[in-house]
């Protein structure tokens, strides 16, 4: 790419030699804010912002039971289309633990790490990997009661 531009386009213009800096005041993010910032986003991203702004669900639903009485109801069933606000959040909240568990697990395979300290971060990752997968079985479940049974 760069041959071709230097063979056509700036055969016959010269370019500026600039030298751009960033301000002194700019720092980049440290591993952890980054860290930080990614799981909030992904939070936000799978909770169904954008939908919940658009559509404008309510935060619970309701279902009348046999005898006439209103329940409320969280996760809002036979709509894999379709979610109340806390459900999302919720959902959302088993996907980051799920996340977080991985990481955990991956930060408990360090070189470094002591065997106590590795057993333990590792009964940690795999436990909230496995709440995590439970409960978004769970919800499923609720949501679509002949999916994958």
């Amino acid at each position: 790419m760069e041959t071709i531009l230097s063979s056509t386009v700036f055969a016959a213009i010269d370019p500026p030699k600039l030298n751009i800096s960033a301000p002194r005041w700019a720092k980049l993010p440290s591993a952890n804010q980054t860290l930080f910032v990614s799981i909030v986003v992904y939070f936000l991203v799978t909770a169904g912002i954008v939908y919940d702004i658009i559509n404008e669900p309510p935060s619970i639903g309701t279902t009348v039971d046999e005898r006439g009485i209103q329940r409320p109801q969280a996760i809002m069933p036979y709509r894999i289309n379709g979610q109340y606000i806390m459900e999302g959040l919720v959902a959302s909240f088993m996907f980051s633990l799920t996340a977080i568990g991985f990481i955990v697990l991956d930060k408990a395979n360090s070189s470094q790490m002591g065997k106590k300290n590795r057993l333990i971060m590792l009964g940690v990752g795999i436990g909230l990997v496995a709440v995590g997968y439970s409960v978004t079985r769970l919800f499923m479940k609720i949501k679509m009661p002949s999916y994958l049974y």
